[in-house]
């Protein structure tokens, strides 16, 4: 695979695939793989090759301010963008990385333009209406897949800070349900909520005791 030797992604996987008939390109991803609490989401997102937005890097790579410019100009520029959530009890259900796979399929699916291609971020396709390749630490080479975790990222904080207005105690609305040391204090004084994963972590004894 062509190695890509700048520090940001660009389209020239997508365009290849262009030069070949095939097209329209979606890039996949997903966030919230790690946290204690909340859903893992994905996104996928077709971009006009006409009108690739300046900004799109790897979402880890992004200050929260330059993330939501990107964010905003992808919205407006995409030619589809999808988005779902799988939640915390599906997740304790099955496993992370069935519900990230899942989350993925749900964002391709919710697009309004048919892909006739999907590059995927990871090492596992999850089941796709139409052709694809997974490419691990695909954020960091495709535009589409960058776009896609921008996209999941922001999605994710903004249910997050939403959550965070009735689990107040959590600090939801900063830690975004990841495991620092106000969110581990709160879990051992007040227990988990209904969004919490019980199979993860500090949250793993209370279901198995319970």
């Amino acid at each position: 695979m062509r190695k890509n030797v700048s520090n940001l992604p660009d389209f020239m996987l997508e365009a290849e695939l262009i030069a070949q008939g095939v097209a329209p390109i979606a890039g996949v991803d997903e966030v919230g793989r790690g946290p204690l609490a909340g859903p893992v989401c994905a996104a996928a997102v077709i971009l006009d090759p006409a009108r690739i937005p300046p900004g799109i890097a790897d979402s880890k790579a992004l200050a929260a301010a330059a993330r939501e410019r990107a964010f905003a100009a992808i919205v407006e520029s995409a030619r589809a963008i999808g988005v779902a959530f799988v939640t915390a009890k599906e997740i304790d259900e099955t496993d992370i990385q069935k519900a990230a796979l899942k989350a993925m399929a749900q964002a391709v699916a919710a697009l309004s333009v048919a892909p006739a291609f999907a590059l995927v971020d990871g090492r596992d396709l999850p089941r796709l209406p139409c052709p694809g390749r997974a490419i691990v630490k695909g954020d960091g080479l495709s535009q589409s897949i960058a776009a896609a975790s921008i996209v999941a990222k922001v999605a994710r904080d903004a249910m997050m800070r939403d959550l965070a207005r009735t689990h107040g105690e959590y600090g939801f609305s900063t830690n975004m349900g990841y495991g620092c040391a106000t969110h581990l204090a709160a879990i051992a004084r007040l227990g988990p909520t209904p969004i919490h994963r019980l199979s993860f972590g500090p949250c793993k004894p209370r279901l198995e005791n319970s």
